[in-house]
């Protein structure tokens, strides 16, 4: 299959184009052209700013591909800068968990419905959930609903994490930093960064049109992640409401997500236990 990646060259977009390739797909790659790293198999690159529709049709001159994998659209005019420029059969956008308006246990796609959402075509926005209910919003403006798909994730967390929230937490305890941290018993659900990456990838060869949760079924307490880091480190949280603030206050409930959906495709996320704990292990070593 010809597969166009926007984006797709940091964190778990590298596990998603491996798999890709595993897979047998001729890939192209379009980015700014920052980085280009290693994978497991040949790709080619185009150079392109997918926020600007003449960028993206000098660099792909109205070209077709068979599927289209948006790693990068936050926003309508994203979608708009792109889908007018090149064609394809079938799009999936990488999307978020962050579309759905309220925080509750076991959250079904269809509490967000994007064909049903009033559309504005707008920049990106400071209003992540927003910018990105807009970019889904707008692919219906340019594809058939049967050829979409919306993957929506809540918080990914893995080795080459760059956003430094688990950081957070081991080397304030580490050090013994205060943190004010709002809810210790609030649940919240995650996904691995291989399961994310190969997720993506596995739908290019087992499409599912519409949205689709994907996360690993379990939920985990801020406070049972706190307390694996103290055992680790040997040293006790500090929790002030005058520290700093910590990642992932703010929930207004346990933060959950049904992912039967996917499971009718016959993927399987990996269990919540068997991935994240060695994670904090792992950081935990390499932080001491």
């Amino acid at each position: 299959m010809k597969i166009l990646v926007v984006g797709g060259t940091r964190y778990f977009g590298i596990p998603m184009v491996n798999s890709l390739l595993k897979n047998g797909h001729e890939i192209t790659i379009a980015t700014r052209g920052n980085s280009k790293p290693v994978f497991d198999g040949s790709v080619d690159y185009v150079v392109m700013d997918r926020t600007d529709g003449a960028s993206v049709k000098a660099a792909l001159d109205g070209q077709h591909f068979d599927l289209i994998i948006d790693k990068i659209a936050y926003s309508s005019n994203d979608v708009r800068a792109l889908l007018e420029n090149v064609r394809c059969d079938r799009y999936i956008q990488m999307s978020t968990c962050s579309v759905y308006f309220e925080d509750h246990a076991e959250i079904v796609e269809d509490e967000f419905k994007a064909e049903e959402y009033e559309l504005n075509w707008i920049d990106r926005i400071q209003n992540y959930g927003e910018s990105k209910r807009q970019a889904e919003r707008a692919v219906f403006e340019y594809m058939d609903p049967a050829n979409i798909s919306f993957v929506r994730y809540p918080i990914v967390m893995g080795e080459n994490d760059y956003t430094g929230r688990l950081d957070f937490y081991i080397e304030h305890i580490r050090d013994q930093k205060p943190m004010n941290v709002d809810d210790l018993d609030k649940e919240m659900a995650f996904i691995y960064e291989k399961d994310a990456g190969d997720f993506i990838a596995y739908l290019a060869d087992h499409f599912v049109s519409g949205p689709i949760n994907g996360c690993s079924k379990e939920t985990v307490k801020i406070s049972d992640i706190i307390e694996h880091i103290e055992k680790r480190l040997g040293k006790s949280a500090v929790i002030s409401s005058q520290g700093d603030e910590a990642p992932y206050n703010g929930l207004e409930d346990t933060l959950s997500f049904n992912t039967k959906k996917a499971e009718s495709t016959g993927y399987r996320f990996r269990e919540l236990n068997d991935w994240l704990y060695p994670l904090i292990d792992g950081k935990t070593i390499t932080s001491k």
